[in-house]
């Protein structure tokens, strides 16, 4: 409105130079594990690492002695010979994942739910962007994991339905 430009209440602060840190998490129907923060870019070695540090425990805490399948896109290190003798070693199959696949991974969902959660957060540094990342992580409910895995028949359905274009998903 006129007279308005200048209101605190009208105005949005940008950042020029966002932080930004490169996290890893899982979830499953049961809920959501402890985030890794890495510290340096992802080949096969770190992700190894990660999985064996955190991955690990996780499918401890989330799934017991219940047999799971782990699902991961086909990132390179993902994807690595290494990282499959990795798996093969610890006795955990891996979701046949095709490539150039839409991306149905549900953690993809939980991403942006808590993006939109910290949508209006305003961390000054990466100290306290991690810390908002684990609060609003931490408020993320069973409930809400296990609707998004149950909707992976719908997701799936679409994309056949949808010939592999563009779903709602």
């Amino acid at each position: 409105k006129r007279g308005e430009a200048q209101n605190p209440r009208c105005l949005r602060s940008s950042v020029k130079f966002p932080q930004s840190v490169m996290v890893w998490g899982a979830m499953s129907s049961a809920g959501v594990a402890p985030l890794c923060f890495l510290r340096s870019k992802v080949n096969a070695a770190v992700y190894q690492d990660v999985l064996e540090h955190f991955m690990l425990p996780a499918a401890d805490q989330l799934y017991g002695d219940a047999d799971f399948i782990f699902q991961q896109d086909l990132a390179p290190a993902h994807s690595a010979k290494a990282t499959s003798t990795w798996f093969k070693d610890h006795g955990i199959p891996v979701l046949n994942w095709p490539a150039n696949s839409p991306d149905l991974n549900p953690i993809e969902n939980l991403w942006g739910i808590v993006k939109r959660k910290m949508r209006y957060a305003r961390p000054n540094n990466a100290e306290e962007l991690k810390a908002t990342i684990r609060a609003t992580w931490a408020l993320i409910t069973p409930e809400q994991c296990h609707r998004l895995i149950d909707s992976m028949p719908r997701r799936i359905a679409a994309v056949i339905q949808a010939k592999g274009a563009p779903t709602k998903y």
